[in-house]
């Protein structure tokens, strides 16, 4: 695909004032999109059980219920990156805005199974669109000396928009129901485009060339598809599912040859020559295979074995959620000093006795004694990876790679993520009905809860293997991250220019 070049005519707009009007604007933009996807993630699972009972669906629909979303924004999010790079970020944002309105309207009416699934998987192309675009329309707006106090507030207002979300999903569930979960959607946007077309500037990458890699595209989301589909419907054990797990291999090795080979490929290979950006994925890939598996599970295992309605299963995950937004700006600091080793490993430590201590909780389980601890340890564990692992991440290679360096590892987690609830209910023999049954659930979520605790594990041995120590300095005074033995040295970079996974 080829676009025309922008008119070297025109001159970008001077970089704007946080502390002005328009200033202010650009950040509201920003914070209802990005907030638009955060509570997309943090509401949909609470209202699981409800919308299973609605629909009369077995387990393989809640579980597309959350994939569809997730295949869409995992094989797109490195695309949508580029479009706002080459077509404008104001005009993908605000397309991926309307997008994911629409796809959370069809949501909201959906009259089965079937049509919920395929508006959910709209609704990921409009978030594949809109993330990659609400940090970049920041980056490319505001003027360099209060870039990090915009986006620190734009995380800050991100992190509540997360806290809300659980309260938020458990009320319109228990409430109004679950469509409304989606339907939110629809008021933020409206709010949204129009504040965005009248305030936010345009900009594009003057360097983008207008090439697209449609086949590498095409071919990574086909094989997220055709695998997620195998794993889901594995239980048949038919020959369609069997050839779509076959076809889904294959494609995945003909996207690795085509990147390979591309002059301009959509994961350059040669990024992974950086060594400790590979370990960092690798330790990615495990603990958000981890996360990913256990939240889509524990909501469940609340409201099904344990009896709790929407609201309390949705409340039940706020301690997690707290202590990421006030303790994760210390421990990127922590991070900063110490070198990522130590967080890399301890984190996922800390999450895997969070998951264990889950298997506490059955039938009539207590709050106080049972699920709090639980949420607790996964929250300190969660709080003492996270940050490290994207500082990591974006001093591991060149600054002017950090966009797609956050890009290919935020798309990883999703990957993660969407590929964990596919195989987990497998891999613990859930049966189709086993979400109706509380016993049988009950048995299942030990098992994968066991999973998971070995995902954890595996990401901690990972980092202590393969990702080094710091120097002892930082490279520059102005640098606010350390340089990694394994990684190439580094010329200063400024902070702040890339996304959190998840």
């Amino acid at each position: 695909m080829t676009v025309p070049a922008e008119s070297p005519d025109t001159p970008p707009e001077p970089a704007v004032a946080l502390a002005s009007a328009r200033g202010r604007w650009i950040l509201l933009t920003t914070v209802l999109g990005s907030t638009m996807a955060m509570l997309d993630g943090t509401v949909v699972n609470v209202a699981l059980p409800r919308i299973g009972e609605d629909l009369d669906a077995d387990l393989a629909v809640l579980q597309w219920t959350v994939n569809a979303y997730l295949l869409t924004l995992a094989g797109l999010i490195l695309v949508g990156g580029s479009l706002s790079d080459r077509f404008g970020r104001r005009r993908i944002f605000t397309l991926g805005v309307v997008w994911f309105a629409v796809g959370s309207l069809l949501c909201g009416i959906a009259p089965n199974a079937g049509v919920l699934i395929a508006a959910r998987a709209l609704q990921g192309i409009g978030g594949a669109l809109l993330a990659p675009g609400s940090l970049a329309l920041i980056q490319a707006s505001i003027r360099a000396d209060d870039r990090g106090r915009a986006i620190g507030l734009w995380s800050g207002f991100g992190g509540v928009g997360a806290a809300v979300g659980p309260f938020l999903g458990g009320w319109l569930v228990d409430g109004p129901g679950w469509r409304w979960v989606f339907l939110l959607n629809v008021p933020l946007a409206a709010v949204c485009v129009p504040v965005a077309l009248r305030h936010v500037p345009e900009s594009r990458d003057a360097q983008a060339h207008g090439r697209f890699d449609v086949a590498g595209a095409a071919l990574g989301a086909s094989a997220l598809g055709l695998v997620t589909y195998a794993l889901i419907e594995a239980r048949s054990g038919s020959p369609a599912v069997m050839a779509a797990a076959v076809l889904g291999v294959l494609l995945g090795a003909a996207f690795v040859y085509v990147e390979r080979r591309r002059a301009d490929p959509m994961v350059p290979p040669d990024i992974f020559a950086s060594r400790l950006f590979t370990a960092v994925n690798l330790v990615t890939l495990c603990v958000y295979a981890a996360i990913g598996g256990f939240f889509f599970l524990v909501v469940l295992q609340l409201q099904v074995v344990s009896g709790y309605s929407a609201l309390a299963a949705g409340a039940a995950m706020l301690p997690t959620t707290l202590l990421m937004l006030l303790l994760s700006a210390r421990s990127g600091e922590l991070g900063e000093r110490i070198g990522p080793r130590i967080p890399l490993t301890v984190g996922p430590l800390l999450c895997a006795a969070g998951t264990l201590l889950m298997l506490r909780v059955g039938p009539a389980a207590s709050y106080v004694t049972d699920v709090l601890p639980a949420m607790v340890v996964m929250g300190m564990g969660l709080v003492a990876l996270v940050a490290p692992l994207t500082s990591t991440v974006l001093a591991s290679v060149d600054p002017g790679r950090a966009g797609l360096a956050s890009g290919i590892n935020n798309a990883a987690a999703r990957v993660a993520g969407l590929l964990a609830v596919a195989a987990l209910p497998l891999l613990s023999g859930m049966g189709p009905e086993s979400y109706r049954s509380a016993t049988q659930f009950d048995a299942a979520f030990g098992r994968a809860m066991l999973w998971c605790t070995g995902a954890f594990l595996a990401g901690a041995a990972v980092a202590w293997a393969t990702v080094r120590s710091p120097v002892s300095k930082a490279c520059h005074p102005q640098c606010h991250t350390y340089c990694a033995v394994s990684a190439p040295p580094l010329e200063p970079r400024e902070r702040g220019d890339g996304t959190a996974p998840g």
